[in-house]
């Protein structure tokens, strides 16, 4: 069958590793696009109903989840797996340039998970289903939505440690993917992994200076 080299041990890790790598580009592009806002009103909103008429995003939107599904299902039952196998921890093989040393991100890592997916059920919800503002055309002015999602201190609070719980998983993530893909250079190893965990603050960071700036001054300029 074709889904049986994914359901292998060995398959799994290259699944985890293959769809790890996919969110974190899409996290690339998505933050890419969301700091648009920045731009102001018209300019955010006309990309955002740019995007959403393209008539591609209904086909990336099922991919995505897709992915995402793939991706917790495979890391948690990994994980329960390799716990099961080796209930007595065990001294890990040191990755070329990197470091075997356990850290709060690693540990942490299906626990940042499902906080990520129950916040993503929440975040979907209140940007494309929820009721929002409409704009003279009579289209949603998700601009608007932003700025009145951003406005309670609760939201902004509970988003602000979301995106560290973001950054914190894709700190050890982008490391533990190229592991999974067999990615172990002397040289380029280290300084992917390096890459990628800069990368991963930045991602966070973005997402927070857009939070912090619509609930402090965007919501005044909108």
């Amino acid at each position: 069958m074709v889904s049986r080299p994914f359901t292998s041990s060995v398959g799994t890790k290259l699944l985890v590793g293959i769809t790890g790598l996919f969110l974190f580009v899409y996290l690339l592009v998505h933050i890419g696009g969301n700091l648009v806002v920045f731009a102001g009103h018209d300019t955010f909103n006309h990309y955002a109903g740019a995007l959403s008429e393209n008539p591609l995003i209904m086909g990336i939107e099922v991919v995505l989840l897709l992915a995402i599904l793939a991706h917790a299902v495979k890391a948690v039952g990994m994980t329960l797996a390799n716990r099961a196998a080796r209930p007595v921890p065990y001294a890990v093989k040191k990755p070329a340039g990197g470091r075997s040393r356990k850290t709060l991100a690693s540990t942490t890592m299906i626990l940042t998970g499902l906080w990520l997916l129950v916040f993503l059920v929440l975040h979907v919800y209140g940007f494309k289903f929820a009721p929002a503002p409409l704009t003279e055309e009579g289209h949603r002015d998700l601009f608007a939505l932003e700025m009145q999602y951003f406005s309670n201190p609760g939201v902004v609070g509970f988003y602000v440690l979301t995106m560290i719980v973001v950054g914190s998983h894709l700190f050890h993530g982008i490391s533990s993917a190229f592991q999974s893909l067999g990615f172990s250079h002397p040289t380029w190893t280290p300084r992917l992994l390096t890459a990628g965990k800069l990368i991963a603050v930045l991602i966070a960071t973005g997402f927070i200076l857009i939070a912090l700036w619509a609930h402090f001054v965007g919501g005044v300029q909108a």
